[in-house]
């Protein structure tokens, strides 16, 4: 079997669990590139920009054994790595404050030749849609053929998403039930899977209009929520690219993510 190539961008940063010692690489692409990383025959890239500091050599040292291609992650000395300061409640829930991230390294990033070549050459592509170079990476999609994934996570602005909707493969939202039915309509006028997370209701998946829907996998004991919504998808969308089947993929997801939640930080 030929393997998938994959490229995630652009998030990068360190998880700094206030209150504790515990500190992770994070970063929605990098979580997702660890875990699309699992997958034997898959090829994953991972994109983006590190500060010159003790965070970014935390967080290549985290890399070094897994089967991701980080040679084209950029450093860049006029800031810090991004970090995300993460409290938890006693049920392991994440929450944030105003003055939770500090991301300024990752807020006017312009893809350089070699990064819209590994983005053009690849197969399918993760990024999520506030990145301040995702519009770059529409434009790209335009005139080439490789799978978009794009992550909406918590986004309610339908009227945004359908701008979007015609080029996207893998449409992704964290939701509730109450957005199914629109989620579900919006899905009948493209050709991509529509999946929303829903916590531990599970997840559905629409194509067309079609709607699938399994449950998600019980865990005994929550460490930390941190990241559970970029490995499942990671487990659906690589999964799905390898089989072609929709329900074997979202649980998939859901087998990764069950993982993910047994303890801190994305990886």
């Amino acid at each position: 079997m030929k393997k998938i190539n994959l490229a995630a961008l652009p998030c990068i940063c360190a998880d700094v669990f206030d209150g504790t010692d515990i500190i992770r690489p994070g970063g929605e692409a990098l979580n997702f590139a660890a875990h699309a990383a699992e997958f034997a025959d898959v090829d994953v890239t991972l994109l983006g920009i590190v500060g010159h500091d003790k965070y970014a050599d935390f967080i290549m040292d985290s890399l070094s054994h897994l089967n991701i291609n980080t040679e084209y992650i950029r450093t860049d000395d006029r800031f810090p790595t991004a970090q995300s300061r993460t409290y938890l409640t006693p049920d392991g829930d994440r929450y944030y404050k105003d003055n939770s991230w500090d991301g300024e390294i990752l807020d006017n990033i312009v893809l350089n030749e070699r990064e819209i070549k590994i983005i053009t050459s690849a197969d399918a592509v993760f990024i999520h849609s506030w990145a301040s170079c995702f519009s770059q990476v529409i434009e790209l999609k335009k005139k080439h053929s490789f799978k978009l994934a794009v992550d909406f996570s918590i986004c309610r602005d339908f009227d945004y998403m359908k701008r979007y909707a015609p080029y996207i493969d893998f449409f992704l939202i964290s939701g509730t039930e109450e957005l199914l039915s629109q989620f579900g309509e919006m899905s009948e006028g493209y050709e991509g899977l529509f999946n929303m997370t829903l916590a531990e209701r599970g997840s559905v998946t629409y194509h067309k209009g079609n709607m699938y829907r399994v449950s998600a996998v019980d865990v005994e004991n929550v460490v930390d929520t941190t990241g559970c919504s970029d490995s499942y998808h990671a487990g659906f969308i690589c999964e799905y690219m390898l089989s072609g089947d929709i329900i074997g993929a979202m649980n998939k997801g859901s087998e990764i993510a069950s993982r993910t939640l047994s303890h801190f930080g994305g990886i």
